[in-house]
């Protein structure tokens, strides 16, 4: 029996029944639309979340307070006196920082707890790929210490690289100028962006076209791979309601590189809200990102 409890946030974007099925924690970072807000004690379905957007609705998002940190760790601590915190990137949001402060507050409070908070860099399913890697040493036996290192250790190679269908959204989080937004959408032209060793998105390069632009994802795959190419024994995929884009870009690797396992799920309203509807992206370990 494990002697430490894993948690992420819900920006980690991992299905329900895995985060059941792993008896994970999660801490839902919440997000407002329509002046309401949404999460934990209130939710919305993801399909309707993505129709308001169609429509025109500009949800925003909060973050966890320490004070909100300091409840979830609490409740944790029920279950366990070890935990092991994978937190959303610090480059994009301040929750790591909240949590990594309560955590600290409560092992001056007690000396009888031990909780690691990591700054995983990672967004969306790169985050839900790096909480899938520490569960698996978890199971394996390895302690909290020997798994927080292994993550410590290996963060920067878990790859990031992603499309969206409308860059107004990017604009919105000025990712894009306006004027790049509006030549854009109009030329049809299609960004490629990635997470950086700052847990930044930044966007790599553009082509023109949705196609080309799913497939350039599966390339960017085989630059990043490296001494990775044989050790990726699963990609995952994140989707803003296009889930045939998703397994297009599945199919394509699985017959360009042969990986078979792979996790394919929407992206919630954390990070939708920033990337918009429409939004494809690909997870997997590389030799840097």
């Amino acid at each position: 029996m494990s002697t430490f409890k894993i948690i992420t946030d819900t920006t980690a974007d991992l299905p329900m029944e895995y985060i059941k099925e792993n008896d994970l924690g999660v801490m839902v970072i919440p997000y407002i639309i329509e002046g309401v807000t949404y999460g934990s004690d209130k939710e919305m379905d993801w399909k309707e979340f993505y129709s308001k957007m169609r429509q025109g609705m500009m949800p925003t998002t909060s973050q966890i307070n320490p004070e909100r940190a300091k409840l979830y760790l609490e409740e944790y601590l029920k279950e366990k006196k070890e935990l092991l915190v994978l937190a959303f990137s610090s480059g994009l949001s301040g929750t790591y920082n909240n949590i990594r402060l309560a955590a600290e507050e409560l092992m001056e409070e007690r000396d009888d707890i031990k909780i690691r908070v990591i700054d995983t860099l990672c967004a969306s399913l790169g985050e839900g790929l790096i909480v899938h890697k520490a569960l698996q040493m978890q199971k394996e036996g390895k302690s909290l210490d020997e798994t927080a290192d292994w993550v410590e250790t290996h963060k920067l190679n878990l790859v990031h690289v992603f499309t969206v269908d409308d860059l107004n959204h990017l604009h919105r989080g000025g990712r894009v100028s306006k004027t790049a937004a509006v030549l854009g959408t109009l030329a049809g032209i299609k960004p490629i962006l990635h997470v950086d060793n700052e847990g930044h998105l930044i966007p790599i390069s553009k082509v023109r076209g949705r196609k080309k632009a799913l497939q350039e994802l599966v390339n960017y795959m085989d630059k990043k791979m490296g001494s990775y190419r044989d050790k990726n024994d699963i990609f995952f995929i994140s989707h803003g309601d296009t889930l045939e884009d998703a397994e297009y870009v599945r199919d394509l690797i699985r017959e360009k590189f042969g990986i078979e396992p792979c996790l394919i799920n929407h992206i919630g309203p954390t990070i939708g809200t920033h990337s918009g509807p429409g939004t494809i992206a690909l997870f997997f370990m590389g030799d840097n990102r």
